[in-house]
């Protein structure tokens, strides 16, 4: 964690172990996968199978889609409201003096959503498990099957609305200022080839895809000096940021290597391509 601002927001794994039984620690599996179909947007697909045949012993599974999103937009993965959120956080046990701790089985920014969900709305006593369930899982670490234990209702009631969700308005206005980052999370192949509906991406954007801040040998973060060497060369440590990807998923995971490295102003796009690729008024830069 050398070089970092802020390595409170990720968590190893050895001082996970040694705080399972912690009753002031809660572990969120926050898994979703987003399956491809022929012809058409992706199938949301929560992780809860497989969350019961194996997980972090003592955690619960956070269903992105349905626990902490507003499923009354018409995109999903929407922020919820402040009431809905709290709501959530109650029912899986959580208070405002609990370090929440979140994870994935698949890639990580479905975990630093959830961490970036809590952050919007004022708590910071939250961390990403590096190298989540991959690495969990490979050092044998304590696990568990089945549904996961609930616990007694937590009193989490929201400290803060920090406002670091932003809708196309901003994005639409950042565009001709030069002094605003607008950072592409995706990978190539997903906003060349119009996974989102229109190929390309927000014009003036700079990109930083979300997979290339991980160490594909360990499913870890990068150190924070090659961190901060990817956001450097493209002008996001010393702008503000506005971080977009196909619905503000994978745009949290930039957000979190920023925040860490002791970035002050971040904000995210929530529906980022989901909305902006669909919308034929709103312009679109070709190729990578």
């Amino acid at each position: 964690m050398t070089g970092f601002v802020h390595p409170e927001f990720l968590v190893e794994t050895d001082w996970l172990e040694h705080n399972l039984a912690n009753p002031k620690v809660v572990v969120l599996d926050c898994t979703v996968h987003l399956l491809t179909q022929p012809n058409g947007p992706y199938r949301i697909k929560p992780a809860r199978e497989e969350f019961e045949a194996g997980h972090v012993a003592g955690a619960q599974f956070c269903d992105v889609q349905r626990d902490v999103s507003d499923t009354t937009q018409k995109f999903a993965f929407m922020r919820p409201t402040a009431e809905g959120f709290a709501s959530a956080m109650r029912r899986f046990g959580i208070s405002n003096d609990t370090r929440v701790i979140a994870y994935s089985t698949a890639n990580p920014w479905w975990a630093t959503r959830v961490w970036w969900l809590l952050r919007e709305f004022g708590h910071d006593n939250a961390a990403v498990l590096n190298g989540g369930w991959q690495k969990w899982s490979r050092e044998n670490r304590p696990t568990e099957a089945g549904a996961g234990a609930s616990r007694p209702a937590g009193t989490f009631a929201v400290q803060a609305e920090r406002g670091l969700m932003v809708g196309k308005d901003e994005v639409i206005a950042a565009m001709g200022d030069a002094s605003v980052c607008t950072l592409n999370a995706l990978m190539p192949a997903q906003y060349a080839g119009g996974t989102y509906g229109r190929p390309g991406q927000i014009p003036g954007s700079v990109a930083v895809p979300a997979g290339h801040l991980l160490d594909p040998a360990t499913n870890c973060f990068l150190p924070a000096d090659r961190l901060r060497a990817k956001l450097d060369a493209v002008g996001a440590m010393d702008r503000p940021v506005i971080a977009y990807c196909g619905g503000g998923i994978a745009a949290s995971a930039d957000a979190l290597a920023l925040i860490m490295l002791g970035h002050e102003n971040v904000k995210i796009y929530d529906a980022s391509l989901s909305e902006w690729a669909k919308d034929e008024r709103l312009p679109m830069a070709a190729g990578v």
